[in-house]
């Protein structure tokens, strides 16, 4: 009987999404209509430019929202793809705190416990950050499944993919908002059969190809 094989690597480079005119201001959450801002537009052409420079990117995902498949749009169109949409790579849910100030939500007594507590809060009338880290992972799960021994490329949110590589590195959800994921950067994790292997963090200016196990 021959010995069962092992799937091979797959690469997932997460792209948080491009600067918008709410980036660092407001909590947008899923609410629609918010657009990169000029300046995305750019960040989104340069991460297009990184990712195709690797030559072998198989596939491009990107989250239902304006700003995730704008973002998705140049990096597809660099790797001669299209777009695909998957549903599991939207943003967090955050219920009655979506399009608040996030000046105005730093000041709730609330918030400690989102930046030292995540685990045990939920977003009034929204998800719970563990909702969202099961879902995120669940979707990166799927996609890592469809293609096995292939590079793709995952455009998000920062908050999901925070979660996504929290979970990847094994640091527990608490710590999550430790790690700093930028407008555009690329993060990029291989899923083996024995676990995933973290190459980069929040990378805005690197050469990707060099982005290999050592």
């Amino acid at each position: 009987m021959a010995a069962k094989t092992s799937p091979k690597p797959t690469v997932v480079l997460f792209v948080r999404h491009g600067q918008t005119p709410t980036t660092g201001k407001k909590l947008p959450g899923r609410a629609p209509g918010l657009h990169l801002a000029e300046k995305g537009v750019g960040q989104a052409e340069r991460a297009g430019e990184r990712i195709a420079a690797l030559g072998k990117v198989a596939a491009v995902y990107a989250s239902p929202m304006e700003r995730t498949q704008e973002t998705a749009a140049p990096i597809a169109k660099a790797c001669k793809l299209r777009v695909r949409t998957h549903k599991g790579l939207i943003e967090a849910d955050f219920g009655n705190w979506t399009g608040k100030n996030l000046s105005d939500l730093r000041k709730l007594p609330e918030w400690k416990t989102v930046q030292s507590y995540p685990s045990g809060f939920r977003f009034p009338g929204g998800e719970s950050f563990p909702e969202m880290q099961t879902r995120m992972t669940g979707a990166v799960t799927d996609l890592v499944s469809r293609h096995p021994g292939e590079t793709i490329v995952a455009v998000s949110h920062a908050d999901t993919i925070k979660a996504a590589v929290a979970d990847a590195q094994g640091t527990p959800l608490d710590l999550f908002q430790r790690i700093v994921i930028s407008p555009c950067s690329v993060s990029a994790v291989m899923y083996t059969a024995t676990g995933p292997i973290v190459l980069s963090v929040n990378s805005t200016g690197d050469d990707l190809s060099t982005l290999v196990p050592s």
